[in-house]
């Protein structure tokens, strides 16, 4: 097993709202390999986004805050990093690339200004120089003449073409993990495909950890090494890809599984869950997915299963494995 470059240790990050205490993700445990890409799927308000933005420290507080847990980065514990740190850390060891490129672009600044602030920020570089890099930047995401583009405004470009920029604003200071909170959800499937081959590029030639959220199965199945399942601010099943597909254990990730169209057979009707995810924190006893599952007995509704391994590198979250 190559050495781990991220460590999510029980992370718990909550918010403090006029309804009481929310925790969005309560309890998970999560770890990066070097060079590997690892997928986290589940289902809108399952905690997968704002664990990212735990690992940033970019939780907005208030009302969100840390309360418990270590998000270890090469050894160092960012829940104990200083702002100062965090900004040293930000764009040049951890790049993050945003689901809508055109919040997080500033609209009044050149793409060229833009991707050379980081540049000039980290490496220390002028601006002559930055420029350059930028330009190197955006030739090796695939944007043609890259000279031009330096000089242009964000919404002068289309989508796939601003999703390409913040690629290359993440990977111009060379990270060594990249997080990719849902990059492709806003495209068509061509501009898609591209930014996926992109992405999988920079993972082969930098050898650059990826950390890939997304709800698409059929992106896990193209880019990932390994995938973590959640549901209401916990791991329900994690392990290699394949094994994850093709022998899932756990009821949500076989309902999730189940839910894809099939094109060999023939549906009226897609499969979908039953219910919805419930608000963090509702359920405080048992397992969190029994009010949905047709499996549940009186156990999963009374007592909360823990994560044990049911095979080589696969681990589950329930009573019936």
């Amino acid at each position: 097993m190559s050495q781990p470059v991220l460590e999510i240790e029980n992370l718990q990050t909550h918010f403090f709202t006029d309804r009481g205490q929310i925790p969005a993700v309560d309890g998970v445990t999560i770890t990066v390999n070097k060079g590997e890409v690892l997928g986290i799927v589940g289902e809108s308000g399952c905690g997968k986004s704002v664990t990212s933005l735990s690992v940033m420290k970019l939780v907005p507080n208030p009302p969100g805050k840390i309360v418990g847990g270590s998000i270890k980065f090469k050894g160092e514990d960012l829940v104990l990093a200083s702002e100062k740190r965090m900004r040293e850390i930000r764009g040049n060891e951890i790049a993050m690339i945003f689901q809508e490129p055109m919040t997080s672009l500033n609209p009044v600044y050149t793409i060229g200004d833009q991707i050379g602030e980081a540049i000039r920020l980290h490496m220390k570089v002028g601006k002559k120089e930055a420029l350059g890099r930028a330009v190197e930047m955006l030739k090796r995401v695939g944007i043609p003449r890259a000279e031009g583009i330096v000089r242009e405004y964000p919404h002068q470009l289309s989508g796939g073409m601003r999703q390409r920029v913040m690629i290359a604003m993440a990977m111009a200071c060379n990270p060594e993990l990249l997080i990719a909170d849902e990059p492709t959800t806003a495209l068509d499937v061509t501009i898609q495909a591209q930014i996926l081959d992109l992405m999988r590029h920079v993972n082969k030639e930098s050898g650059t950890a990826i950390l890939l959220i997304t709800h698409d199965l059929g992106v896990v199945a193209e880019m990932c090494h390994r995938v973590v399942v959640m549901y209401a601010g916990n791991v329900v099943e994690e392990g290699d890809v394949r094994t994850i597909l093709k022998e899932p254990k756990h009821p949500y990730t076989i309902g999730l599984l189940n839910s894809l169209p099939k094109l060999e057979v023939s549906q009226e009707r897609l499969y979908s869950i039953p219910g919805n995810v419930p608000i963090p924190g509702s359920i405080q006893m048992g397992c969190r997915f029994s009010p949905r599952c047709e499996q549940a007995d009186d156990k999963c509704r009374t007592q909360m299963p823990e994560l044990k391994t049911v095979g080589a590198n696969h681990r589950a979250r329930c009573w019936m494995t």
